[in-house]
């Protein structure tokens, strides 16, 4: 899932309506309490809790909210007698299903179709956690799925399928597409994400959105145009290393060059990527002839030498020395969760804007920021897909938010700030009628 999930804690959730919440003014928000971040860096695993009964685990509270779900099903109208479910039901509901099937696209606006999401994984790539699989992907997919309703009022519902073969999740979800307004692909394994994706989105006419990619992608924009506009630099002029090449590395590289960046150049666990260099997989080759003009090969760290702009994605770390040898008025968004590729407090010493994907640090790249007002933009003009320029707009609308207020602290608003997902919306929907592909 990149760097989404629920940013909150049980001590954050606050009255929306406060004029001095959380939520009113995340400028001036103090973070989280979370557990604290060692100034050492490295590649976390996520403790496995020992065998216990239901009764021990129900002492962590983490398991205690889960209890039973974090979702449910609940009826829009209400049912009181004999003619209300006369109406709901048979015989009434005859009606409207003989309606749509004179003119199926009125399902649109007698069924919840055109409010629901499906939220799809196979569990291969879930979190830090890896490939754990469908049932244990459960309650990130139900997270998910509370976000879209929490923040933009979408109904969503978790599909946790028991598959990993391109096909047999393509036709899946094909199958799927009716019920459904749109769909979210969510901790889908690289390459095969990509070919799902992009299959998926040749074949339906419904927005098909990565978040793991995309929604990555659009927050770092935003924040990367806001730290630039701080530190005085069009985005042209800056030459940015993104560190993984999966799938928030991808995308994240191809809004960028779509944005404008001057160069970039893109690293994997075997160093810099680059035409020629052999056992690249397609969608690396196709990333080697668009990025590092400059053919820069061996690691990231020597990359970094004088770059503007450090994106990490990849789970691994980078010394200070590394970050030390950029450029001045250096960007450092170490986004590996849940530990940075370097500490937040180390990179400081020598970036003039830090960000990371945790909420206990200032500018969290959250997901959340992102996918909540991309869909319900695209649901609201009933978009037939989300274009590479309704992404952009989105970026633009999220980095507007902040505004003047941008400091080395700030460059990216808090999910809890209600301006956020109508912002976003509004820039999505107007550029899906910008680009017709608004049906509404």
């Amino acid at each position: 899932m990149g760097v989404t999930g629920d940013p909150r804690t049980p001590s954050q959730t606050v009255d929306r309506g406060d004029p001095g919440s959380y939520r009113s003014h995340p400028a001036r928000a103090r973070p989280p309490k979370v557990l604290p971040l060692p100034l050492t860096t490295g590649v976390a695993v996520a403790a496995k809790p020992a065998s216990a009964s239901t009764e021990q685990l129900d002492l962590d509270p983490a398991f205690a909210l889960h209890r039973g779900g974090k979702l449910e099903v609940r009826s829009a109208v209400p049912v009181r007698d004999a003619d209300d479910l006369a109406l709901a039901y048979t015989p009434g509901v005859a009606r409207v299903c003989t309606a749509i099937a004179d003119t199926p696209s009125l399902a649109k606006d007698y069924t919840w179709v055109s409010n629901v999401v499906a939220v799809v994984t196979d569990g291969t790539a879930v979190l830090g956690l890896g490939d754990i699989g469908p049932s244990a992907a459960m309650p990130v997919m139900e997270g998910k799925a509370l976000l879209f309703k929490e923040f933009a009022g979408i109904d969503a519902v978790p599909l946790c399928l028991d598959c990993t073969d391109v096909d047999g999740i393509v036709e899946t979800v094909v199958r799927l597409a009716p019920s459904f307004g749109g769909v979210n692909l969510e901790d889908i394994s690289a390459p095969r994400c990509f070919e799902i994706e992009d299959r998926l989105r040749d074949l339906l006419d419904i927005p098909v959105f990565h978040d793991d990619q995309h929604g990555t992608a659009i927050v770092v924009l935003a924040a990367l145009k806001n730290a630039a506009r701080l530190t005085g630099r069009p985005l042209g002029d800056l030459r940015a290393v993104v560190a993984g090449a999966g799938a928030s590395g991808v995308a994240v590289t191809r809004i960028l060059l779509e944005a404008g960046i001057g160069d970039i150049a893109v690293s994997d666990s075997k160093g810099m990527i680059y035409e020629g260099r052999e056992g690249l997989n397609p969608v690396k080759e196709a990333l080697a002839r668009i990025t590092n003009r400059a053919g820069r090969t061996g690691s990231t760290e020597e990359a970094l030498a004088g770059a503007d702009v450090f994106v990490g994605l990849s789970g691994s770390t980078v010394s200070e020395g590394a970050i030390a040898s950029m450029a001045e008025g250096a960007i450092v968004f170490a986004l590996s969760n849940p530990t940075p590729e370097i500490h937040p407090e180390v990179a400081a010493k020598h970036a003039a804007v830090v960000a990371t994907g945790r909420s206990d640090f200032p500018n969290q790249i959250n997901n959340v920021l992102a996918f909540p007002g991309v869909f319900r933009g695209a649901l609201d003009v009933r978009a037939s897909g989300i274009t590479e320029n309704m992404k952009v707009a989105a970026a633009d609308a999220l980095a507007g938010v902040v505004g003047d207020d941008v400091t080395a602290a700030y460059v990216i608003p808090s999910p809890f700030d209600d301006r956020v997902a109508p912002a976003v919306t509004a820039a999505v929907a107007a550029q899906a009628r910008a680009d017709g592909v608004a049906r509404a």
